[in-house]
């Protein structure tokens, strides 16, 4: 029989309705009885009385009907049918003795029944063979050829050697010495060929490993072929899709991880009444997965996405003894009040900020009332509680900040100084630290779906580094130093050495075994492209203010020893700012924050300039910022 008819048998058998699928059993019934009296007349004298022989159909057909043998799926008639058959073909044996019980007629009887018991026994177990080749057939595994035989290529096609759903047929390539070869045991063919190569071998889908600019003319080759082209990200996105193993941050940092045992944090955080605002972002919810495991008396987890809370407090059930989902704003001074004086909140968590910096930038009032009011807000408000701890979640962007978000970020952190020096009751502190690999927004998913797509990866600057660290161990080690804060502490994680993006990007490009393309590099395969630093952003960027720091229990940890404003500063700040927030006036918050944050703005080919013509609290020259040797002004 041929493939396309045992296809066309497959989809007949697996479209029938349950119903028909019954009623083609019972026809199957009837006619082994059918032939069995033809196989009769042919071999006995005589054969059956025509009623003898209709009988005997209608009463193996009820037969059946009443033992269920056509309900029974043809995979279990194996297991299960056979005992029924036979039981069948007792039962008429039994109804046709009163027909044919005389001597001479005995032989027919015994002969039609045997017959028809094993010709309906073959004919359902042929159905079932039938069936199962035609599946098998249905479901042949994908017919691939992969468009150039390099290095790409040939990792493809390895890749799939075991994969049942995919089979490699060949290569096709330019280069007239592999063609007629075998690389990684499959034929290279000439391209001239890939017409009647995918005729032959019924090719179902061409996969591109040849760089971006060659795509077209060999689309164009294929055109008309009646196959699927894809590019070879493409193809590897839809083959892995999410199961696809996410870049390893560690080795993409170059450094080992933290050590697990960190006995301490236990004994910080286990029986405490614990809030964490901003639980649905990055770091939020990584602080909340984290404290679940040290058995806090209650986790109160506060986000005003209710996509993001609903998820975190989802896979959150069952893991800490309670927690508590908060659907709200850190601005909302009301709601944060009942919040921690109604649960007796003990340790607070303060990761609720805007963090993009363009958005930021974009939307100056709505980011600087969630960073830098919010963070007001809910510190005075902890202050009058008597919340015993509260850390302020920060950033190296809150370094002499050249972006709103940085500044804004700033301002939190002298709004919390500020309380730190005044609050006989709350232990006020902050961690500060760079980008988090792989959180919302971060360089890592970036390329790795720019990679997916096929490109092109962008990068600012072929100079812009970063700080990194992944969400695990900054957490970790922002655990710890809660548990070491006493008041006012500035504590900052050792990040290791800043990384070059640009090498990041290659890194990653070639861990997905593809080639990077650029300036040195014109024949590789995923472009990188430069695209210049956004409003706001530096080259580089730095974790201290001074350069006086000082030693912590723990070698990760830092806790740097800085100037801050005066509460008289920091009440004008917030006056400032204030003020430009009720009158919806984004370039006078702007400067306000940027003045009192001790930033600078970035001047198109003039260098660095304090907004306003105002001397900033913290006294930056164009060159020591350039050389990150500004400190503050005393």
């Amino acid at each position: 029989m041929q493939g396309s008819n045992l296809r066309t048998l497959a989809r007949w058998l697996t479209g029938l309705a349950p119903g028909h699928k019954a009623l083609t059993l019972l026809a199957l019934d009837g006619l082994a009885v059918a032939g069995a009296v033809v196989i009769l007349d042919l071999v006995l004298p005589g054969g059956l009385p025509g009623p003898v022989a209709l009988w005997a159909g209608l009463l193996f057909i009820g037969l059946g009907a009443v033992l269920s043998l056509h309900r029974m799926k043809l995979r279990d008639y194996q297991r299960q049918g056979l005992p029924r058959s036979l039981a069948q073909g007792l039962g008429l044996l039994v109804g046709l003795l009163p027909m044919l019980g005389g001597q001479p007629r005995m032989a027919q009887l015994l002969l039609l029944v045997g017959l028809s018991v094993a010709l309906s026994l073959s004919g359902r177990i042929a159905l079932l063979r039938l069936a199962l080749i035609a599946h098998a057939l249905a479901r042949r595994p994908q017919q691939l050829l992969i468009w150039g035989a390099g290095r790409a290529g040939q990792q493809l096609a390895a890749a799939l050697a075991g994969d049942e759903a995919q089979r490699v047929v060949g290569f096709l390539d330019d280069d007239a010495r592999k063609q007629g070869r075998r690389l990684v045991g499959l034929p290279v063919h000439a391209p001239s060929r890939a017409g009647s190569l995918v005729a032959r071998q019924q090719v179902d889908r061409v996969i591109l490993a040849l760089p971006r600019h060659a795509h077209g003319r060999a689309r164009q080759a294929l055109a008309g072929a009646g196959c699927e082209v894809m590019t070879l990200p493409g193809f590897a996105a839809r083959l892995w899709g999410a199961e696809r193993a996410p870049p390893d941050v560690t080795r993409l940092l170059g450094r080992a991880g933290l050590d697990r045992v960190l006995p301490e944090v236990r004994e910080s955080y286990a029986g405490q009444v614990v809030l964490v605002t901003g639980a649905g972002g990055s770091i939020g919810a990584e602080l909340s997965r984290q404290l679940a495991r040290l058995g806090p008396a209650r986790l109160i987890l506060l986000d005003h996405s209710e996509l993001a809370l609903y998820d975190i407090a989802r896979e959150l059930e069952g893991i800490a003894p309670e927690v508590s989902a908060v659907l709200g704003s850190v601005c909302d001074a009301a709601l944060v009040t009942e919040l921690l004086q109604g649960r007796r909140v003990e340790v607070i968590f303060h990761a609720a900020a805007y963090k993009h910096v363009p958005l930021v930038e974009d939307n100056p009032l709505s980011g600087l009332e969630n960073n830098v009011i919010g963070t007001r807000v809910l510190a005075e408000a902890a202050a009058r509680s008597g919340v015993g701890r509260m850390i302020l979640i920060s950033t190296d962007k809150a370094v002499r900040p050249t972006s709103l978000m940085g500044a804004s970020k700033r301002l939190a952190e002298e709004v919390v100084q500020d309380l730190a020096g005044r609050s006989t009751t709350t232990r006020f502190a902050m961690v500060r630290f760079g980008n988090v690999m792989g959180s919302s927004g971060s360089v890592v998913p970036l390329f790795a779906e720019q990679i997916a797509r096929g490109g092109p990866v962008t990068v600012t600057h072929p100079e812009v580094t970063r700080y990194f660290m992944t969400a695990e161990e900054a957490v970790r080690l922002t655990l710890l130093a809660g548990a070491y804060a006493c008041g006012g502490e500035v504590f900052v994680l050792d990040m290791g050495a800043p990384q070059k993006i640009l090498h990041l990007a290659r890194q990653m490009i070639l861990g997905a075994g593809l080639t990077p393309r650029d300036a040195d590099h014109p024949d590789g395969e995923i472009e990188i492209r430069f695209t210049g630093l956004r409003p706001g952003e530096k080259l580089e960027e730095e974790l201290l203010i001074g350069d006086d720091m000082l030693p912590t229990p723990h070698p990760r940890i830092l806790r740097a020893q800085e100037a801050h404003l005066s509460q008289i500063k920091v009440a004008a700040a917030l006056s400032d700012l204030k003020r430009a927030l009720e009158n919806r006036d984004a370039a006078a918050a702007r400067a306000a924050a940027l003045h009192w944050a001790g930033g600078a703005v970035q001047q198109s080919g003039t260098g660095w300039q304090v907004p306003g013509g105002l001397p900033p609290p913290y006294a930056v020259s164009p060159r020591r910022l350039m050389q990150g040797q500004a400190g503050p002004r005393h």
